[in-house]
This record gives structure tokens, sequence and C-alpha cells, in this order.
């Protein structure tokens, strides 16, 4: 379960670690009109259990997928890609950073509290932008077939298999939704 893990799951570097995290459908769907297309509250309170206390990027999809009364995510900085003056303000208000560079995302990020782990948690084009500077990945895999019109970056060669949830092959059976899941850990070789 994972609710198991502990930090001790990720490896330990002492240089900044910058992870991706996302879910995925077997065939690496992540969003279905902008929105997650499975209810797992075992991944999210693994998401929060993750990203807790770092700093979060995250683009302005992203950003208007979660729910008012849970934006911006708390006790992390919440940092926002945005060129939309509406999408600005209303990150403002909320607490939240919105800018519209990556150069200005990452100094944040590393300016806030928690920033020797930096997350970055979507979208699709968010992934894509920020995967060469990633070193991290940890990405839980949801046994469905969905049709989806947003997928997670391909980790390429450069990238090894570190750890997984549960060990080896196999999934976790879901004890609040009928679904199976499991969790993979990589990081960038070298």
């Amino acid at each position: 379960m994972h609710h198991h893990f502990s930090e001790d799951f990720l490896p330990h570097e002492s240089a900044r670690q910058i992870g991706m995290i996302w879910a995925h459908s077997a065939e690496r769907v992540i969003g279905v009109d902008g929105d997650i297309p499975w209810r797992l509250p075992e991944d999210l309170a693994f998401f929060k259990h993750v990203t807790e206390g770092h700093p979060v990027i995250m683009g302005r999809k992203t950003w208007e997928s979660i729910p008012a009364a849970f934006r911006p995510f708390s006790d992390r900085t919440n940092i926002v890609l945005t060129t939309q003056a509406e999408t600005r303000n209303q990150v403002s208000a909320a607490g939240g950073h919105a800018v519209d560079s990556i150069a200005e995302a990452l100094d944040i990020a590393y300016n806030s509290e928690g920033s020797e782990q930096v997350w970055i948690v979507g979208g699709g084009a968010i992934y894509e932008a920020l995967e060469p500077m990633a070193n991290l990945a940890v990405v839980t895999t949801v046994d469905t077939q969905v049709e989806g019109d947003t997928l997670a970056p391909e980790l390429g060669v450069g990238w090894e298999h570190v750890t997984s949830s549960p060990a080896g092959e196999g999934w976790i059976e879901s004890e609040k939704q009928q679904l199976r899941y499991r969790v993979d850990v990589y990081q960038r070789k070298g």
C-alpha cells in the first residue's frame, strides 16, 4: 500500500532532485479533456505524501483541473506556468506564483522551502518541457484502458528503473475502487 512508503522509498541524492510525478494508464494516458480519467484515492494520498513540503510546478490546465477547494495545494509553494492574465490573477489571489517562463519557475522553486526536491506535476506540455532538467520520476500505473488525449512523457535511454511497489511485477489492489495500480521510480543515469 502507498501509505507504507516513506521518503526512503526515493533515492537519496546530495544534489537537488527535480522530480516528475504522474499517474498514467497502461497506454500512458494521463488526461482526458483536462481531467484525470479515474478516481484513485490512494494515488492522491501518495501524491500529497511525496510532494508536501516541496515546491510544485504545473501548467495552467493542471491548475484549472484542481477543484477550487484544493487550490493551491497545501504546504507546498504552487508555481503555475501561464501567460494568461486571468489565470495569473487567479493564481496570485489564491496564494500561488504565476510565472511565464521555465527559468522564472525554477528560480522561485529553488528559493522556496523544501527546495532540495522540486516536483513537476503536469500536465503533458510541462512534463515535456522540463523532462531534460528532471533527474527523478515517480510513476503510478493504473491498470485500466482509457481513451485519452494527453500522454505521459516517454522516459528514454537516459533513465533507469530504481525501485517499485510492489517490488518486481504485479499490482496493488485499491481498497476504495475496483482498480489495480503500481508505482515505479526512475532516476536519470549518470
